[in-house]
């Protein structure tokens, strides 16, 4: 089993930045997929950017259209997380933001944004960004 946990969620103004993490423990693996997504109230869980990388090296990144340019994933290999740099943020942003863990890589490469990908979640982290 590999138990994820997230943090860094918070409140703030538009056009702000928030950065969260994603702690990974438990069993480990050769090579990784992580993804943020995110829930806003009334609305599915939507993905928001993914990793693939072994702890060492990533082997791509992607991001949904309404954050590229603005939100940056990444690997730490030291701290064994994965970061979500968050800049220029905006109401849409609200949300409760939820890491997902699978092994290997994605079925093919538009599957990371499918939630049915993953077989391990954390419990969510609250965003929520004031107009």
């Amino acid at each position: 089993q590999v138990q994820l946990v997230e943090s860094g969620g918070g409140l703030v103004q538009t056009g702000g930045s928030l950065r969260l993490s994603c702690a990974a423990s438990g069993r480990t693996f050769s090579r990784y997929t992580m993804a943020w997504f995110r829930q806003a109230p009334g609305k599915e869980r939507e993905a928001v950017a993914t990793i693939s990388w072994d702890g060492r090296r990533t082997y791509y990144a992607a991001y949904a259209d309404f954050v590229k340019g603005r939100f940056t994933i990444s690997g730490d290999n030291a701290k064994n997380t994965v970061p979500l740099q968050m800049n220029r943020m905006i109401p849409e942003d609200t949300g409760v933001y939820y890491c997902a863990a699978r092994q290997g890589p994605t079925s093919h490469g538009a599957a990371w944004a499918s939630a049915y990908e993953y077989d391990y979640w954390g419990q969510g982290t609250q965003v929520t960004v004031s107009s």
